[in-house]
């Protein structure tokens, strides 16, 4: 099978197992809660997203690719979201939480797809190798982080904000 076919599968097979696994576990979960609490454990999912910066670690990844606009991009484009989503994490129950929740999804989405676009640019497809050990992130931690983006973005345009307590708890009436 070509390599770039490949990459494609795993990237694609990522997205589909992420989607059902939000659809079927996690979404039934936080849709019940109220809306910081169903935030909460997306942004500090996202604040991992600090470890995007080992794509300007030559070793981790080849030394042709840690010095590239796709690596740096990637680097600190996941630095800023992480930033944000701590931000927004620690401005969860203030009047700031929502324009900061917005402004960590829009920029982190947008970083995702641009990551998509500078690995399309330079062939990553076609290369794997020079991701080296970072090659998981990608084809695993990527498919995760825009399906959490997603989820995000619904409970952000949702109406109704918040469950009863007792309801997220399970507890009577």
């Amino acid at each position: 099978m070509p390599i770039p076919l490949i990459w494609y599968i795993t990237v694609a097979f990522g997205l589909l197992f992420w989607s059902v696994v939000a659809a079927q576990y996690v979404w039934p979960a936080v849709s019940k809660r109220e809306r910081a609490e169903a935030l909460r454990p997306f942004l500090v999912l996202h604040g991992f997203r600090y470890i995007g910066m080992v794509f300007l670690v030559p070793g981790v990844v080849s030394p042709e690719i840690a010095n590239t606009v796709f690596a740096r991009g990637v680097a600190y484009g996941d630095l800023l979201t992480a930033t944000l989503a701590f931000i927004a994490l620690a401005a969860l129950r203030s009047r700031f939480a929502e324009p900061l929740v917005w402004l960590f999804n829009i920029v982190g989405t947008l970083d995702l797809l641009n990551a998509f676009y500078q690995g399309n640019a330079i062939s990553l497809a076609n290369a794997p190798g020079v991701l080296g050990a970072a090659y998981f992130i990608p084809i695993f931690g990527v498919p995760l982080l825009l399906v959490t983006h997603v989820l995000v973005f619904r409970l952000l345009m949702r109406k109704q904000a918040a469950a009863p307590a007792s309801v997220v708890a399970g507890l009577p009436k």
